[in-house]
């Protein structure tokens, strides 16, 4: 991994330096691999722990994913790659994008509500394309020609995005069966529906050697990388390299430490599956802290429903009699209202119902 030029990042300050990291969390894990060659008993299991993990923390690990460790390990250098272009080179895949578009390259600032971290990203949006056949001759992401000439990293980025969101909807059809519902792909035909509004996420966090010496070599110190936050879609799915920082809010608040897995992915239930679930799924608030003298790097698939999508609980979910906790919203309605707050605010807070 590549340490950027001094003071490529350093030209806005960032919150301060906390010094103690909190204790390593007891993950929850689940085996795809025992849910798709298991039989039905394997199968119900795997959907039961996927529909307690989503219960308690909105976060688990995925195993058995079938996702080639070769693919994984070429977009992680490719990834590398890209961000050890010069800024210059880097930025021109920013100017790229449409004006007001959210998407290409950006750093530090994430966002346009103040929000700032020791971070550098690349932002894609993802189409329909290859989502019905799962073939891996379809091109989803939307990715501006400058950012493909100056890094050949595109078709890489596409074939992991088709297996990523296989993946991702053979997971939401568990979900789904492990809250008994009648349709299993209750939540995955919104993320393959033709118009899914769904995103690529690529994050590049440099190191902060200095944070070591300033504070010591026992636990050294710690940066923001990205703040605490939830995801708005209906599922997002990680994989990082071996470098640590992720972080998650038990439900008592309690911040813990995510041990890296580079072989394995981790799911996250956003806002709109919260929803959807009436708040029987968690959307979890996490975060990523800089505290080391490696890079880390992770990439990131947003599944996200169609923005004319009506967002509600569903009414199996909710019950005869059953209080419904969000009204009825669109997508685009919420989005909008997510994107014009801090990371840190909690966005559904202004979709609740009151009685």
């Amino acid at each position: 991994m590549v340490v950027l030029a001094k003071g490529e990042l350093e030209q806005i300050a960032l919150p301060a330096v906390q010094r103690a990291a909190p204790p390593l969390a007891d993950v929850p894990e689940v085996d795809l691999a025992a849910a798709w060659s298991g039989g039905a008993e394997g199968r119900a299991a795997a959907a039961l722990a996927v529909a307690a993990a989503c219960e308690e923390h909105g976060f688990f690990k995925v195993t058995g994913h079938g996702v080639p460790a070769a693919l994984l390990a070429r977009v992680e250098a490719a990834a590398a790659a890209f961000f050890a272009l010069q800024q210059r080179e880097k930025e021109a895949a920013m100017s790229a994008a449409e004006p007001g578009s959210p998407f290409g390259y950006a750093s530090k600032r994430i966002g346009n509500n103040g929000d700032l971290g020791w971070v550098e990203y690349l932002l894609l949006g993802v189409t329909a394309a290859g989502a019905s056949t799962g073939e891996q001759s379809g091109a989803p992401l939307s990715v501006p020609e400058e950012v493909a000439s100056r890094c050949s990293f595109r078709d890489l980025l596409n074939e992991y995005t088709v297996a990523v969101r296989r993946m991702a909807c053979s997971v939401l059809e568990l979900m789904a069966e492990g809250l008994g519902m009648e349709e299993s792909d209750a939540f995955a035909r919104l993320v393959l529906h033709e118009e899914s509004d769904s995103m690529l996420r690529v994050n590049h966090y440099p190191p902060r050697p200095e944070l070591k010496q300033l504070h010591g070599a026992v636990g050294g110190g710690r940066v923001t990388g990205f703040g605490e936050h939830t995801d708005p879609q209906i599922i997002s799915v990680l994989r990082s390299n071996a470098t640590s920082g992720l972080e998650i809010a038990l439900r008592d608040g309690t911040w813990v430490s995510v041990p890296p897995d580079q072989s394995s992915f981790f799911v996250n239930v956003g806002d709109a599956l919260q929803v959807l679930t009436n708040g029987r799924f968690r959307s979890v608030r996490h975060r990523v802290m800089v505290n080391s003298v490696r890079s880390r790097v992770s990439v990131i698939f947003f599944g996200g429903p169609p923005p004319r999508e009506t967002l509600a609980p569903l009414p199996e979910l909710v019950g005869n009699g059953g209080r419904r906790r969000y009204r009825e919203f669109t997508w685009r309605e919420y989005k909008a209202s997510a994107y014009r707050t801090k990371l840190a605010e909690n966005r559904l807070c202004h979709f609740e119902t009151t009685s």
